[in-house]
């Protein structure tokens, strides 16, 4: 099985000045911020960074955010933020940021995660858990990769949904509080998930699972029960 791809320390370690050129509103509660980053070494989906801001009197907040967009060597990242109630770094690029503004990044980090796309991807994510999961669908589309990969996301409503205009047919939505008429309202259960593993493509699945504590901890469960080889979950989780 594949294991941790390496990160450069280099990379990983030199904050960059980056300048906000874009916002763009996904839902009524997540933007997605585009970030011009002089001398980017790139990424891998999957992978995230540390941003910080700084204020005027030194006071600096400092928060790891994965990144939304597929590698590209444009020299542009994208970073797909929910509103966080009271939230300092969430709040400010929501309220006060504008194009042209700058912040500090570092990065990319973590190899775990990361999905080159050689091998199956399963894809299993819960409200701000797609976004990570969303770079790895944009680099499949745009490598035009044979290699199979299916989504699985779960979102409150379709208002909720974050990309909801660019998902296709890899993905199947789950709604948890309403949905379209008949398509079924509630938990993602193990009818959601059995189904792909019992016709795993060559050489199996690899799982990408991304959430709170608790989806992930549910989505590991149900992944388990279905048959995924537990040394082959990968998990990132927050809150």
């Amino acid at each position: 099985m594949p294991g941790r791809i390496a990160v450069s320390e280099q990379a990983a370690s030199v904050w960059r000045t980056a300048t906000l050129t874009e916002i763009r509103r996904e839902t009524p509660h997540a933007a997605t911020f585009r970030l011009a980053v002089p001398h980017w070494a790139g990424h891998l989906p999957g992978q995230h960074l540390l941003l910080r801001l700084t204020a005027a009197d030194g006071y600096t907040a400092q928060r790891h955010y994965s990144i939304a967009s597929a590698p590209d060597g444009s020299g542009h990242i994208e970073l797909t933020l929910d509103r966080v109630p009271d939230g300092e770094v969430s709040g400010w690029f929501h309220s006060v940021a504008r194009p042209g503004d700058t912040v500090e990044v570092r990065g990319p980090l973590s190899g775990f995660f990361a999905w080159p796309g050689d091998r199956p991807a399963l894809l299993i994510g819960a409200g701000s858990g797609v976004v990570p999961l969303m770079s790895m669908i944009r680099h499949h589309r745009a490598r035009g990769l044979t290699v199979p990969l299916r989504m699985l996301v779960s979102a409150r409503s379709p208002q909720e949904l974050i990309y909801a205009s660019e998902l296709g047919a890899e993905t199947t939505p789950v709604f948890t509080r309403s949905a379209p008429p008949g398509v079924p309202v509630g938990r993602m259960t193990t009818a959601h998930v059995a189904p792909l593993l019992a016709e795993p493509p060559v050489g199996g699945w690899e799982a990408y699972v991304c959430g709170s504590n608790g989806f992930a901890e549910h989505a590991s469960r149900l992944l388990v029960a279905a048959g995924q080889p537990v040394d082959r979950i990968r998990i990132e989780r927050f809150g």
